[in-house]
């Protein structure tokens, strides 16, 4: 969940408040606080960890990302910054659940992104993450196909 691989990079924020935040109950909250926490420090061994032996990272415009250790992989070099997440709807049943949230980074109001997380658990046990999916609030970028030029290159109108 959170943040995408290129975290220091985030695009601008939009506003939060159109979507307001839900309360979890602590088990669930737990997975949000260890991903920052892990992220903050740049650990990708303790971020790898939040996540089940098969788990996925899913991210816009890369392919999937399957298994603790492809992710740590993933993760190394990657994270880092002040990253915070908040949850804006959750469901959990004994092994199986999900949070939807808005991620973004340092002090500024607003998000920069959003996430799923499906969570996954034996019974009596912590939830671990089973997939992440996220992707950033702002348009992707408009890419021209080769050979046509970049709108800078285009004569100006009138001309």
């Amino acid at each position: 969940m959170a943040g995408p691989l290129l975290g220091q990079s985030a695009p601008e924020p939009v506003p939060s408040a159109e979507v307001p935040g839900v309360a979890l109950p602590a088990d669930l909250d737990r997975v949000l606080r260890d991903y920052e926490r892990a992220w903050r420090a740049g650990n990708a061994a303790a971020l790898a960890a939040l996540f089940a032996e098969d788990g996925f990272v899913l991210q816009s415009n890369r392919p999937p990302i399957r298994g603790r250790s492809a992710i740590r992989t993933a993760y190394e070099g990657n994270s880092g910054g002040s990253l915070r997440l908040r949850a804006l709807a959750f469901s959990a049943g004994e092994t199986t659940g999900y949070i939807i949230g808005a991620y973004g980074y340092g002090d500024g109001p607003g998000d920069t992104g959003k996430f799923t997380l499906t969570l996954r658990r034996a019974p009596g046990e912590p939830w671990l993450i089973f997939s992440d999916m996220d992707n950033a609030n702002a348009p992707p970028r408009q890419r021209s196909a080769p050979g046509t030029p970049s709108p800078a290159e285009l004569p100006a109108a009138g001309n």
